[in-house]
């Protein structure tokens, strides 16, 4: 793989870009709701051959459903980035009766075997993989008094447990391959401690340095690793907040955020940015006045 191209009056992108899509085989992780919903979609339209992936099949199948009918309808006038305007590439179905040309692949990544299962249905339909994103989360909004083990254990398994053992399944195959990449779905709350974010935090902190690392060990043998950090999204699991939620956007939003990000090869994706900027000053502030800031900003 050629190192990416360096961009005018600045670094070269850290990834290569993703500019199209056309006949691109991507396995999304977590797609049943909320933006791994929107990105199969919008992926959907510029001609991606998507697998996806989430606990619920009644749900995924009515997702690959809306991919399919997205696929033939083209990309929309709102969607960014750059455009490639091929139908989805039909797919053999493993296992699902999903509709053609979408492969669904029901899975729990907090349960052992299941992620190698399914990338081996995959394999044999596809016989490689271009990217996958790991968008499978969970979120439950704690204070100090109300953590119990079982909050504890529920969390990391599936947002740092899972994502990590996911991503050991697929990179045998793409080191073998030679190319391909791999997107993680963080959080700024991983950026520092906030309100409300007791496990969850933490376990976006841990994701984010893996993908740090992941990046380190595999740029180098032609894998493209991609840290997409979004703000307040409104999905299933945000609106349990019962604050109000800063620059928070829709899944349609953030989908196009994400793909803008590909297009330039950016190792993290965050947005929007002028939230996401403002949080990463605040992690250089001393601690007694972030500690501070935050308290007044949360009103706690």
């Amino acid at each position: 793989m050629t190192a990416p191209a360096a961009r005018r009056g600045g670094f070269a992108p850290l990834n290569t870009p993703i500019r199209e899509w056309a006949g691109r085989r991507v396995w999304i992780v977590g797609a049943s709701s909320g933006i791994g919903e929107a990105l199969a979609l919008a992926l959907a339209r510029r001609g991606a051959r998507l697998a996806l992936s989430a606990r619920g099949r009644e749900r995924l199948e009515a997702v690959c459903a809306a991919c399919d009918a997205a696929a033939g309808a083209g990309p929309t006038a709102g969607d960014a980035g750059a455009l490639a305007n091929a139908a989805v590439e039909p797919a053999h179905r493993a296992e699902s009766p999903a509709p053609a040309g979408v492969l669904a692949l029901a899975l729990d990544l907090s349960r052992a075997g299941e992620i190698e299962r399914a990338r081996d249905r995959l394999l044999a339909a596809w016989g490689g993989i271009d990217l996958v994103v790991f968008n499978a989360g969970t979120y439950r909004p704690l204070r100090a008094w109300e953590l119990t083990a079982e909050a504890v254990r529920e969390t990391l398994e599936t947002n740092l447990v899972g994502t990590m053992s996911g991503t050991a399944a697929v990179l045998p195959t793409l080191l073998a391959q030679g190319h391909g990449a791999i997107a993680l779905v963080g959080s700024v709350a991983g950026y520092g401690g906030l309100p409300k974010a007791l496990v969850y935090g933490p376990s976006k902190a841990a994701l984010i340095n893996f993908a740090e690392v992941l990046h380190l060990d595999l740029s180098p043998r032609g894998i493209g690793v991609f840290l997409i950090d979004p703000g307040f999204v409104a999905t299933p699991l945000t609106a349990q907040n019962d604050f109000a939620m800063p620059a928070l956007q829709t899944p349609e939003q953030a989908a196009a955020a994400i793909v803008d990000g590909f297009a330039r090869g950016d190792f993290e994706i965050h947005f929007p940015k002028r939230f996401t900027r403002a949080l990463k000053l605040l992690q250089l502030l001393p601690r007694p006045l972030y500690f501070a800031l935050i308290r007044r900003a949360t009103g706690l």
